[in-house]
């Protein structure tokens, strides 16, 4: 158990200050049904430090994916609860992973709801929780999280869908970005659909009831 401890939370310490870089994710991108080889592998990747991201951003992060994001200790139990009740009444189960569970599972893991791997995201999220502030985990889930396909982290899409920096998207280009992080294999910030165009005005009207200093004490 002492082995198993320092081997997982070494990397989770290292990387409170060390940057990413690439993710579990990133690296099964590479290995996919397109891109089979690292070497041939075609992903936007570049990390911007938490004062270069556009606040809008962070906030409309948090408005799509984690509105408890600051009260929580890594696990919304009110949200799973909902997602299990609803499961068995639609027998569908929806995701109900918080922002700090969806980094574990980037940084660490692989795509999937097998038990194992559930359990394991469930490790390293306590372990980041524990391990870094909040400002680091919501920092790290902005460079890493995928907006499209081999887009991956605000820096590569802000210049690779807007031409811009980071730091100037505006909050509709935050809430259009946040708006496909569910799953933006099928989601596209280029040519949104209906559904995309709906979901981010309601992330728009999220973070205006959040508020501009919702943030502001990371």
């Amino acid at each position: 158990m002492a082995t198993w401890l320092v081997v997982t939370w070494l990397p989770v310490l290292a990387l409170r200050w060390v940057h990413p870089l690439t993710s579990a994710f990133m690296v099964e991108h590479c290995f996919d049904e397109t891109a089979r080889s690292l070497l041939d592998c075609r992903l936007l990747y570049r990390w911007v430090d938490w004062e270069r991201i556009s606040p809008h951003m962070a906030i409309a992060a948090v408005a799509s994916e984690d509105q408890k994001f600051l009260d929580h200790s890594g696990f919304d139990f009110a949200s799973i609860a909902d997602a299990v009740e609803e499961g068995a009444r639609e027998g569908r189960l929806r995701g109900a992973s918080t922002i700090s569970q969806q980094v574990a599972k980037n940084l660490f893991l692989w795509p999937g709801r097998s038990l194992a791997r559930k359990t394991l995201e469930a490790w390293f999220t306590a372990l980041i929780e524990i391990t870094w502030p909040k400002r680091r985990i919501l920092e790290v889930y902005l460079n890493v999280c995928e907006f499209g396909f081999g887009v991956y982290g605000v820096g590569a899409a802000s210049e690779f869908y807007f031409s811009k920096l980071p730091s100037e998207l505006s909050a509709k280009e935050a809430a259009l970005l946040a708006a496909v992080l569910p799953n933006p294999s099928r989601m596209r910030v280029e040519r949104p659909g209906p559904y995309t165009q709906e979901r981010r005005n309601w992330i728009l009207d999220q973070m205006r009831l959040l508020g501009p200093n919702h943030l502001k004490g990371l």
